[in-house]
């Protein structure tokens, strides 16, 4: 499939400003979109969305029609990609992510581990969630901070993604954790990085669109989720999740900007869970929230 990427320069402040209006605009859609220093002395900053199986023009104009004309003053400009696997091509340059005791690296830097880190190995792949976002290292905080201490009985990562969730919370608890995405693609490079990183046994893995698939009642109810998804989703489901848990149990919640904090926590309070912990990055938050005689944490 054809690829585009659109990329907008601005100073920092309205990058970052553009930046949140196209992801919010293409929340749904799946588009790929950073916002990062475009040169070294950090003046000029951009922002980039990749758009699929259309021309460049096409591109600009489903860019613009989607954010409205008055979005923003700055020109995209517009690049065909050659055909190759986009993530894996951003993937070339990053560094390994540390997050408490996770060290989220390629297969080029395994040599980055040191003693005490718990490496996840991710290679590329057509789904979300490589450690380089705040969301993604909120929630490996917390698995770091929760797994590490307490022990819980069954795990559920819901919107695997890569899986590297679901792979740091079975490393850290020895047990098994179900890991679903609504994308088959998202079940089976979790799979895959699951074998990469010796877990398979631990990893229970398939494709179901929220939490309605009788296969959650198998092997629910559960006492940890961890659901790194969007906040509208999120919203959606709060019942179905909550309903699939344990009466004490513990959910980690994130795909969330901060804006989404007090819609999100008035949604799963309805359904008895209550605020414990709150991390935010770069405008992006990640919450705790337990239930029932769960302490605080």
């Amino acid at each position: 499939m054809q690829t585009v990427r659109l990329r907008i320069t601005a100073d920092e402040q309205e990058a970052k400003r553009i930046y949140g209006v196209i992801e919010q605009a293409f929340e749904d859609e799946g588009n790929p979109v950073t916002v990062y220093e475009f040169t070294p002395d950090g003046k000029t900053w951009a922002v980039e969305i990749l758009m699929f199986g259309m021309e460049p023009e096409e591109a600009i104009a489903e860019l613009l029609a989607t954010v409205g004309p008055d979005a923003f003053d700055a020109v995209p400009q517009a690049e065909l990609l050659e055909d190759l696997n986009w993530v894996e091509k951003s993937l070339e340059g990053l560094a390994p992510v540390a997050a408490g005791r996770f060290l989220i690296h390629g297969s080029h830097d395994r040599d980055k581990l040191r003693s005490g880190m718990i490496g996840i190995e991710i290679e590329a792949a057509l789904a979300f969630g490589t450690g380089h976002h705040g969301t993604t290292e909120g929630c490996l905080r917390e698995i770091d901070r929760l797994v590490g201490r307490w022990r819980f009985d069954r795990i559920l990562d819901l919107g695997t993604g890569t899986g590297v969730l679901a792979i740091a919370a079975a490393k850290l608890a020895r047990q098994v954790v179900v890991a679903t995405d609504i994308d088959p693609v998202a079940t089976q490079t979790a799979q895959q990085n699951a074998v990469l990183n010796e877990v398979p046994h631990l990893i229970r893995t398939f494709t179901a669109a929220g939490v309605e698939d009788r296969r959650f009642a198998e092997f629910g109810p559960f006492d940890l989720v961890i659901a790194n998804i969007l906040a509208r989703p999120l919203m959606q489901m709060a019942k179905s999740i909550s309903a699939r848990m344990t009466a004490d149990a513990t959910l980690i919640l994130s795909g969330l900007r901060v804006e989404d904090g007090p819609r999100i926590l008035f949604a799963y309070s309805t359904q008895g869970f209550r605020l414990a912990r709150r991390w935010e990055k770069n405008g992006w938050i990640t919450l705790t929230l337990v239930r029932g005689g769960v302490h605080a944490h």
